[in-house]
Order: structure tokens, then C-alpha cells, then sequence
């Protein structure tokens, strides 16, 4: 006859130690329940299931059951079953002395580069999700091409090409978990063709400057002014870390005149343009900076991210690589997809439904209205702050009176204000230019303390 469900019990790892099996599982027992590895009101197997699992007889087992009873670790009642007691329970101390504390959590944060979490599509994703899971096949569950799902990287062609004037198709397009992933991928297959610099931006994120670092790549910065990064003098680079539609964090485009120059200097020297449009679909008081990937395919590799328009935690990224190139960054990749199949699956079905599309454009007019907000506010209560970098993205530049960029960052973090000065961006070799500011990013605070928030800002301005 089967055993039901109700009699298999728990799985619970015990290894008994010395001659006397009693003794050994009583003492195992009684270690765990010690340290809190069996918590307060843990349910155990019942005696048969328990011996059956460890092999030894039942009567063993309700021995040592019997013993902790009596002891006080266990606690035993009809219908109830036997039970971990309730009671304090002392964690164990790591050694060499207390670990780190939690990081404190800013009453409001206004770092640079993420969205407003609690405006995540919950409902849409959910249904995208259902639908996707639905029509998957099963190999789709599977280990997968390392470029990652063909539903997906379809969508993201059809997209991007419509969205961001991007040349792609299908093949082309690799999956990864998040720009920096995507860098430090290319800079591993740079490096393997003999690239030994890659220039970036003088200011920028660390964190993807160390990627090509990491794959052992010099990382010189170019000088940045009104018209944005400066390529004239590109030295012996044999790639350059752009973000051209919105540079990060000054949020300016990059000029016209200087798109085509980079493109013909990539052309001229057989050098790669690695163009990050991380927020390439907020724009409010211009028209969209269409992608440089369009003016060359071939020269120039894009880099896109659902973390701003979506969510970060989604760990989904994309590249649409030129052919020379694809084949070895696949490869570099390696044999398996690193990405969830289930999410790929959905963000393809949350595009091709016209989700996404719809969630942008939402999105757009909820952070247009917020950086507004930011303005009137700013206009009223710091009129002698000067702001750039409004038109578009999730972030504004605050530009000081010189030297005030530190005190004004500690002034409100004693008010609870998370805040990064503009000096957090620069390049550790970028030349001083005397520049005092702050980077605002008004995507993270949530619709609910978006008030307060400003008001907490202000009262931190110099």
C-alpha cells in the first residue's frame, strides 16, 4: 500500500557520531537544537520515517526522542507531534569579532541610477509571465544558448530598431546580466586580440571602468566640456566606453559633430565604439538622441539594460555586437546561458504584447513630472543652484558655489539624504576642472515620500 503524503515526514540531516547509536543520535539532536539549527517549534519526522531514513531501528530513534523530552530540548503531544521546545536561543559568534553592520538605509535616496521600485508593472508581469510560462516549449527550460532566448532576443531587435534606430537582427543580439557583465565580457575578448587601452569618459561609473580594468585594459579618460566627451585625442586606444544619448552623469548628448568624428576614428583605426544607452528612452524636452550604434554596425557595439526602465533586480541586459565580433563574445560567454530562461521569456512576451512600450510612456510622464517638481522646488528654495542635464534620464547635475560640494553632501546625509557629488564620478586620472556639484537622481524615491523628499533636499542646499 502507498504511503501518503503525511507519513514521509520531514527531511532533517543527522550524522550520529561514535559506537552507541542512541547515545550518537541523542547527542546530534540535542547539537542541533543548541545551535539554532533547529528552531524553536520546528515539527521533526516521526520516529519510523526518521529510522527509515538513517537506517537504524525505530526504537532508537524514539529513545532519543524520549531523552530530549525528558531534558526539555523536545517537546512531544498527541496529534501534535514531536517538536523543537520553545526558547532562547544564543547565536553563535564568528570568530575574530562581530561581523559588519547592515548598511544604513537612508530615509531618502537620492543616488543616480534606479527607478521607482514600487512602480515596477507587478500586475502586467505577472500576466506576461503566466502567458510566457504557458507557451514556452520544454527544452526552453533547459540550459539554454548562451546568447540567450531567440523569443527575447527577436523582441529586442524588433525594438530596439524601431525604438533606438539600432541595425540588428537576432543573432547579434547577447543576453547579458547587466552592462557591467556585457563590459567585462568584451573586455576579456579585446584583450584577446591584442587591445591594450580602452579610453572612457572623465566621468563616469567605476564600476564599469573596473570591468575592463579587470580583463587588463588601461582605462585613460578624455577631457569632457559643453559639447560633451571630447575624442580628439584618443592616443593608442584601441576601444572607447561611451554613454553618447545621455552621458552619465553630466547628461548631456554627445554633439553632433563629435558623434561623427568618433565613428570615423573607429573607421580609420579599426577601433570599437562601446556605446552604453542606459536610459535611452527618457527624454522630455528634446527629441530622442537616436543610438550612434545606427551610424555603424560594424564599429560600434550597444549596450541596453531593463534596469531603468524596469527594475535592476531583474538582472537582464542585452548587446547588439557587430558580426566580427559575435561569435567570440558568445564564446567568451561560454557554453551556457547565465540569464533566467523564465525572465527572458517574460520580458520578450511583456515586449511583443505592447507592455513595455506602455510602461515607458507612463513612466515618462511620471518622472517628467517629478524632475518639474525638482525644479520648482529648487527655483524656490535654492535659486542660486544652477541645474543641467534636465532634458532627459532619471538624474539632474546641481552645479555649487566652489568648495561646497562635501559640506553639502554631509549636510544631508545628518538629514537623512542619500547623495553622490559630482567628484564621486570622476576619473581618478581626470584632469581638476574645479567643477563642484550634485548628481540628483529622482527616480528613486517612491510617489509616496516624493514630497518629503524635497523638501529634505532643499533644506540641504547651500
Amino acid at each position: 500500500m502507498a504511503k501518503s503524503w503525511a507519513t514521509l515526514g520531514v527531511d532533517l540531516h543527522l550524522e550520529p557520531a561514535g559506537p552507541h547509536l542512541r547515545r550518537g543520535l541523542t547527542d546530534a539532536l540535542r547539537e542541533a537544537v543548541r545551535t539554532g539549527r533547529l528552531a524553536p517549534g520546528t515539527r521533526l519526522p516521526s520516529s519510523r520515517t526518521l529510522a527509515a531514513d538513517l537506517g537504524i531501528a525505530r526504537n532508537t530513534v524514539a529513545d532519543a526522542y524520549a531523552d530530549l523530552v525528558a531534558e526539555g530540548w523536545l517537546t512531544a503531544r498527541q496529534g501534535s507531534g514531536t517538536r523543537v521546545a520553545e526558547r532562547t536561543v544564543a547565536a553563535p559568534s564568528a570568530p575574530g569579532g562581530p561581523g559588519p553592520r547592515a548598511p544604513h538605509r537612508p530615509a531618502h535616496d537620492f543616488r543616480p541610477g534606479a527607478p521607482d521600485l514600487a512602480a515596477f508593472p507587478r500586475a502586467e508581469w505577472l500576466k506576461a509571465a503566466r502567458r510566457a510560462l504557458l507557451a514556452a516549449p520544454n527544452h526552453a527550460l533547459g540550459y539554454g544558448d548562451p546568447r540567450g532566448r531567440i523569443e527575447l532576443r527577436t523582441a529586442l531587435a524588433d525594438y530596439l530598431a524601431r525604438a533606438r534606430g539600432v541595425r540588428t537582427d537576432p543573432d547579434r543580439v547577447l543576453m547579458c546580466s547587466g552592462i557591467a557583465h556585457g563590459l567585462r565580457l568584451l573586455g576579456t575578448v579585446l584583450r584577446a586580440r591584442g587591445v591594450r587601452t580602452a579610453a572612457v569618459e572623465s566621468y563616469g561609473l567605476d564600476a564599469h571602468w573596473n570591468q575592463l580594468v579587470g580583463a587588463g585594459l588601461r582605462t585613460p579618460p578624455i577631457p569632457f566640456d559643453d559639447r560633451g566627451t571630447n575624442p580628439a585625442d584618443l592616443g593608442d586606444a584601441g576601444a572607447l566606453l561611451l554613454t553618447p544619448a545621455h552621458q552619465f552623469p553630466m547628461g548631456v548628448p554627445l554633439h553632433r559633430a563629435r558623434r561623427t568624428a568618433v565613428v570615423e576614428w573607429a573607421r580609420r583605426t579599426g577601433g570599437l565604439i562601446l556605446e552604453d544607452d542606459y536610459d535611452g528612452e527618457f527624454r522630455y524636452d528634446r527629441q530622442p538622441v537616436g543610438a550612434l550604434q545606427g551610424l555603424d554596425p560594424d564599429r560600434v557595439v550597444y549596450l541596453g539594460t531593463a534596469s531603468k526602465s524596469l527594475a535592476p533586480g531583474l538582472r537582464l541586459a542585452w548587446m547588439v555586437l557587430p558580426p566580427s565580433l559575435a561569435a567570440e563574445t558568445a564564446a567568451a560567454k561560454g557554453k551556457v546561458d547565465t540569464s533566467s530562461a523564465l525572465d527572458q521569456l517574460t520580458l520578450a512576451e511583456f515586449i511583443t504584447s505592447g507592455a513595455y512600450d506602455r510602461h515607458v510612456r507612463a513612466s515618462r510622464l511620471r518622472y517628467r513630472r517629478r524632475r518639474d517638481a525638482l525644479l520648482t522646488a529648487l527655483a524656490a528654495q535654492a535659486p542660486d543652484v544652477h541645474i543641467t542635464g534636465i532634458a532627459a534620464g532619471l538624474h539632474a547635475v546641481l552645479r555649487l558655489p566652489p568648495g561646497t560640494e562635501h559640506s553639502v553632501v554631509q549636510s544631508a546625509s545628518w538629514q537623512g539624504v542619500a547623495l553622490h557629488g559630482l567628484s564621486y564620478f570622476r576619473h581618478p586620472e581626470a584632469a581638476p576642472d574645479g567643477l563642484d556639484a550634485l548628481v540628483v537622481g529622482y527616480g528613486t524615491p517612491p510617489d509616496s515620500g516624493w514630497t518629503g523628499a524635497l523638501e529634505a533636499l532643499c533644506r540641504a542646499m547651500p
